[in-house]
């Protein structure tokens, strides 16, 4: 939930093909929206869940960590029903999560520990639920004035160290900076273009490691 992971929940980066709808166990907790599910056999990879239609504070945002107490009482070590609505840019799937027979998406905005996020979901019950936690003064809404987690990374942004980027086709930036390391034409084009490592084009051009791209070009 970093400005680097910056709102999942922004409709260019869904990829709908992805939506779909299973129960499955909490295993853990990241931050305030964000969780791990078992699915299945425990042989499986846990899901990453970004919890839809919500923006929880930081970690290292006033209740950042109540917000995450919060959503562990609410879903840790529990049984839940999965709503996925899309999996994110990052292979994260935005869903709506039920524990308990009720909505935890709504639960964390009615308690005050998330900032509804209509900007991107339309649903005026989260808009309602946020009103009404505001003007009871519930979790950060206890704070004379309470920062969004936008304004927060936007403030924080260039104190935080760089993140690496997310893979395209099966790279990631990483440690690798130079022709040696590169096993093919296209691994170098991705670190160029999308790491930004320039010792992989020491004449400018514009084509890295000529010894790989030089027949491509």
């Amino acid at each position: 939930m970093r400005a680097w992971l910056f709102f999942p929940l922004l409709a260019c980066l869904f990829n709908p093909a992805h939506a779909e709808e299973f129960s499955a166990r909490v295993v853990a907790v990241l931050d305030g929206d964000t969780v791990l599910v078992q699915r299945g056999s425990r042989n499986r990879q846990p899901v990453k869940v970004r919890l839809a239609s919500i923006d929880a504070p930081e970690k290292e945002q006033a209740f950042g960590m109540a917000s995450k107490q919060s959503l562990s009482e609410l879903v840790l070590k529990k049984q839940v029903r999965v709503s996925g609505q899309a999996t994110d840019d990052y292979g994260r799937l935005v869903a709506h999560l039920v524990a308990d027979g009720r909505s935890v998406n709504e639960e964390q905005v009615r308690r005050g520990m998330a900032w509804e996020y209509s900007r991107f979901h339309g649903d005026r019950h989260y808009v309602a639920l946020q009103s009404e936690a505001r003007q009871a003064r519930r979790g950060l809404w206890a704070q004379p004035d309470p920062m969004s987690p936008q304004q927060w990374r936007k403030l924080h942004a260039t104190t935080q160290p760089p993140q690496r980027t997310p893979a395209v086709r099966g790279y990631a930036c990483g440690s690798k900076r130079y022709c040696s390391q590169m096993v093919s034409c296209d691994e170098a084009r991705f670190h160029l273009t999308h790491c930004k490592i320039k010792t992989l084009d020491q004449d400018g051009d514009g084509m890295p490691c000529e010894s790989l791209c030089a027949v491509k070009k």
